[in-house]
């Protein structure tokens, strides 16, 4: 191992561990000792990430207001980096609010961790050009079954148990702040050029979204599987039903999935669609 290498694992190791091994390699002065100047290094290390926190958990920041700082040190104390990038330091933050003794008496902090952290990962994933009702144009009838949807890469969906949007929407744009409270929903999430955008989910296309997006990319669900999920939250017992009642049932599970698709081709969703046969 090099001179070179062995100074900067040794100088690492004092970063991360407050090992004093480096402090053989710093020249000090009477004015600037040893240990002043490897304190400006380490604490300057410490800020840089408590910045980072700030910059991807701003609502968060707002809401905690000066407790924020300790929060954010006793998160650098628990999680160092391991990123190449300093945008992805925070990863765990909702994990560690909620496992904390004092932070987890307020779930809705962990939560509005996960919407933050949602939210830049939405806006930082890659571009894709999204399609338009025209990519369904030539697609025969009896090929809609088969179909195969690509999402964009910029779509998430969050289950959350407390009004976060609501709360982050009004800290963002500064006015009155809903108090917390439990509203179970499901939420999109996704962008279109530099624009976030979101809305909440009902439970019909929650599971619909979820469903078509378990395989996206390669192994996606088909329109005909979507359509026989949506049979299945339809109130018609099919064990009992008539075969004119289970035609009527297929009908209403069709132009629910009709809808659906309409409004994520609309929303800019969608990227890609593909017919895929299935196998005999």
């Amino acid at each position: 191992m090099s001179r070179l290498l062995k100074i900067q694992e040794a100088f690492q190791r004092f970063l991360l561990g407050g090992d004093p091994t480096i402090g053989s390699h710093v020249v000090g002065t009477q004015r600037v000792p040893v240990e002043t100047r490897l304190g400006i290094y380490g604490n300057g290390y410490r800020l840089r990430l408590i910045e980072a926190l700030q910059k991807s958990f701003p609502v968060l920041a707002q809401l905690l207001d000066e407790k924020f700082e300790a929060l954010a040190a006793s998160y650098v104390e628990a999680h160092e980096s391991t990123f190449f990038n300093i945008r992805w330091y925070g990863d765990r933050m909702a994990e560690f609010l909620a496992a904390d003794a004092e932070y987890s008496k307020l779930p809705i902090l962990a939560e509005m961790a996960r919407w933050e952290w949602a939210m830049d990962a939405v806006f930082d994933a890659a571009d894709a050009e999204p399609i338009d009702a025209s990519a369904f144009a030539g697609i025969a009838p009896e090929d809609w079954a088969d179909l195969q949807f690509d999402w964009s890469p910029a779509v998430q969906v969050l289950e959350l148990e407390w009004n976060v949007p609501q709360l982050w929407k009004a800290v963002t744009e500064g006015s009155d702040q809903p108090e917390p409270a439990l509203e179970p929903t499901a939420y999109l999430i996704w962008r279109r050029e530099l624009q976030i955008f979101f809305r909440p989910l009902g439970k019909e296309e929650a599971a619909a979204v979820t469903f078509v997006r378990e395989g996206h990319r390669g192994a996606g669900r088909s329109f005909g599987e979507l359509c026989v999920l949506l049979c299945e939250h339809l109130d018609l017992d099919e064990s009992e039903a008539t075969r004119p009642e289970r035609a009527t049932q297929a009908a209403m599970a069709s132009q629910h999935a009709a809808g659906f698709l309409r409004g994520w081709v609309e929303s800019g969703l969608l990227v890609g669609v593909v017919s895929q046969p299935t196998e005999d």
